[in-house]
C-alpha cells in the first residue's frame, strides 16, 4: 500500500476523469477498460494507464471482495460504543487501538466525539467468539471505562463507497 502526500507537499492532481474512474472501479473493480471506456470519454490504453498510476500514487489503498450475505447472514455482529478512563494516557489509547487493529473480528474502529470515544463493528462465527473478543480487549483494558454492545438483527444497507465530485 502506497502512502498518499504528506501534509504540506504538493499532491498529484485528480483530473474529472481521474474522479469518474475511481467513482465507477468502487461499484465495480472487476470492469475491464474497454467496459470503463464505454462510460469514461478516454481510450482503453488510456484508462488502464490511470489506473495503474491512480494504484502507484496510492490513491487506491486496495481491492477487496465483497461477500454475499448468504456467507455471512449467520454471523454475530456487534456495533460496539467505547468509553475511555477519564485519566486514561496516550499510551493506554495507543495499546487499546493497536489491540483492535489486531484483531480480525475487529471490521471497523472510528475515534467518534459525544459520550463515547470510540465506535467499532465486531464479526464473529458466535456469542462465544465475541465474548472472548470483548474479554481479551475490552474487559482486559484498564484505558476502557465501559462499553456498550448493540447487536446487529439485519443489514439493511452496506454500501462502502465515497462519492467523488469533481473540483
Amino acid at each position: 500500500m502506497h502512502d498518499l502526500p504528506k501534509s504540506g507537499t504538493i499532491p498529484p492532481v485528480l483530473d474529472r476523469f481521474d474522479l469518474l474512474l475511481l467513482n465507477l472501479i468502487q461499484r465495480d473493480d472487476w470492469q475491464t477498460a474497454d467496459q470503463l471506456a464505454v462510460r469514461v470519454p478516454l481510450s482503453p490504453s488510456a484508462i488502464a494507464r490511470r489506473l495503474r498510476r491512480l494504484r502507484g500514487e496510492g490513491w487506491i489503498a486496495r481491492t477487496i471482495a465483497l461477500l454475499s450475505p448468504r456467507l455471512t447472514q449467520d454471523r454475530l455482529r456487534a456495533l460496539v460504543l467505547i468509553q475511555l478512563s477519564e485519566h486514561a494516557d496516550l499510551a493506554g489509547k495507543a495499546a487499546l487501538e493497536r489491540r483492535l487493529l489486531d484483531c480480525d473480528a475487529v471490521q471497523f474502529c472510528y475515534e467518534i466525539a459525544g459520550p463515547h470515544d470510540l465506535v467499532a463493528l465486531f464479526d464473529c462465527s458466535g456469542m462465544a467468539d465475541f465474548n472472548n473478543c470483548a474479554d481479551d480487549i475490552l474487559s482486559a483494558s484498564p484505558t476502557v471505562r465501559r462499553y456498550e454492545t448493540h447487536f446487529v438483527k439485519r443489514e439493511v444497507k452496506f454500501a462502502p463507497i465515497v462519492e467523488l465530485a469533481a473540483r
